[in-house]
């Protein structure tokens, strides 16, 4: 699922916001900063994203259909995990301001400019919702290191079996 795009959300129901609500505790317990729904098994396009993260009170908001509409030329690269890739990070580089759109919960579109960390996580959140992984976005070298490493993990955590 985490290789697949993610299907539009046509209506937000009860089953949406528990989705939600469900993914801001498993974030938060997690720790991480950043959540898609495919990451909890789920082939929506709903992300959660910590805004101000930067602030004294980072808040987790949910952002329903999100879009990626504008971005500066500016780049920075800087290191990068997932709770998708547990123990793995690697430098990604991210657009550094970036305008949004998304449904809110309460069914309103939002547009907004975002820059620093919460344009970072939202850039990661959405490459989920589009199937690509942060390893993806690594050098060739470090991604081919990194993909040996999971194939071993995995064949290890199978033999425990």
């Amino acid at each position: 699922m985490l290789r697949e795009n993610a299907r539009e959300i046509s209506e937000i129901t009860q089953g949406i916001r528990r989705l939600a609500m469900d993914m801001i505790e498993t974030m938060r317990t997690a720790p991480g900063i950043g959540l898609a729904a495919p990451q909890v098994g789920e082939s929506v396009r709903l992300i959660v994203v910590t805004f101000g993260i930067e602030e004294d009170s980072p808040r987790p908001r949910v952002l329903i259909n999100p879009e990626l509409i504008w971005h500066n030329d500016d780049v920075e690269s800087c290191e990068e995990g997932c709770l998708s890739v547990p123990d793995v990070t690697g430098v990604v580089s991210r657009w550094t301001e970036i305008r949004i759109r998304a449904m809110t919960l309460d069914g309103d579109t939002i547009e907004e400019i975002l820059s620093g960390w919460t344009a970072r996580i939202f850039q990661h959140e959405l490459d989920h919702l589009d199937g690509i992984l942060f390893i993806d976005r690594l050098s060739r070298l470090k991604r081919d290191l990194v993909k040996r490493r999971l194939k071993k993990r995995l064949r290890s955590e199978t033999a425990a079996m």
